[in-house]
């Protein structure tokens, strides 16, 4: 594939993601300008990064590009997909494409009119979920039923649950809870604190129990993403075997069984003077996954997004999708209830949508 050129809608934060990726794979990815509609915000973003930026949208769907990655303000970003639909510019929106049922239902609707709109969740394609979502679904531990994820909040977690069990559109049953403990104050967006201050941890654990008898455990406090103290776990079952953070066990007969660890393999540590990459993960003698941007010197969340702007080209040329709003749709339209369920104390049942058609 040739050099994908793209634009930005939005200077935040998650923007310097696709920066980053741009400036380790300048072979790869190119960004022709970023739309910042507060002036000084742009003159910074454009010394730091050396990329033009506009104040305008029309200013940069005049340059032509592949298409934009939508990063903006929930509140305001359905009506700049609209905006990008109407100029015939494919999106790549960040998630959620829509804080509500009634924006989904919108960006649907254009989908349905032939609006090119594809969803940047990347969780799934982070080397270690890839490289488990492919032993999920090899058949060594059979077929996965039960899923119990806390990796990511909301939508994230419910794309991985979805992701892990192999469900599409079905309806469940959903019983959460919340609660709060207490913690040492964990790093943010900027960085780990000065001092040491207790503070509140809220926790969401759920239960979601899908039609298809297979069950799904969310359970997540927000500290976990910056935390030293606080980790994701994972444990997927199957009637043959289960993963268990990054051990697999499984049976090769009836009466055998074997407990495998995965394993990363990187360049560039211990004494490797090829520099830094990360080459994927292997189970035993064999590949599970292997990093298609071995060259880029990245972290596995902007190997993910990497991989999702790669599809998203593909996509925007007539390829399949990589995660269209459908999904999108779904993980959120299950979140949204999971928040129900947690604010009222009662399970709440899903009912089919009209994305899921």
């Amino acid at each position: 594939m040739s050099r994908i050129n793209f634009g930005l809608i939005g200077a935040g934060w998650r923007v310097d993601f696709f920066m980053r990726i741009a400036a380790a794979l300048p072979d790869k990815f190119g960004v022709v300008g970023v739309v910042a509609r507060d002036p000084e915000k742009g003159k910074a973003f454009t010394e730091r990064w050396g990329v033009p930026t506009f104040r305008t949208t029309e200013e940069l769907f005049a340059l032509k590009p592949a298409f934009v990655v939508v990063s903006v303000p929930w509140n305001v970003s359905v009506d700049m997909l609209e905006k990008c639909a109407a100029n015939g510019i494919p999106a790549l929106a960040e998630t959620p494409p829509a804080p509500d049922i009634v924006g989904l239902e919108k960006l649907s609707k254009l989908i349905r009119e032939g609006a090119k709109i594809q969803i940047a969740e990347q969780y799934f394609l982070q080397p270690l979920h890839a490289a488990l979502l492919a032993v999920a679904h090899s058949g060594r531990i059979g077929v996965p039923n039960q899923a119990q994820i806390s990796v990511a909040h909301g939508y994230h977690g419910i794309s991985l649950i979805r992701k892990y069990l192999g469900i599409g559109f079905e309806n469940a049953k959903i019983t959460a809870t919340s609660f709060s403990t207490p913690i040492v104050n964990s790093p943010g967006r900027n960085g780990p604190p000065k001092t040491e201050q207790i503070v509140d941890s809220l926790q969401v654990v759920a239960r979601f129990e899908f039609e298809s008898g297979k069950i799904g455990f969310y359970d997540f406090t927000g500290d976990q993403y910056f935390s030293y103290v606080r980790g994701p776990r994972l444990l997927v079952r199957g009637e043959r075997g289960e993963i268990d953070g990054e051990t697999v066990r499984f049976l090769l007969s009836a009466d055998v069984g074997v407990n495998v660890p995965m394993r990363r393999e990187d360049i560039g540590l211990r004494g490797n003077l090829e520099g830094y990459s990360h080459r994927g993960y292997t189970l035993g003698s064999d590949y599970v996954y292997q990093n298609p941007f071995p060259t880029g010197r990245l972290a596995d969340d902007e190997i993910a997004i990497a991989t999702v702007l790669e599809g998203m080209a593909r996509y925007a040329n007539g390829g399949k999708a990589v995660y269209g709003l459908a999904d999108a749709a779904q993980d959120r339209y299950l979140d949204i209830c999971m928040e129900e369920a947690v604010r009222t104390g009662k399970p709440v049942q899903t009912s089919m949508q009209i994305w899921a058609v």
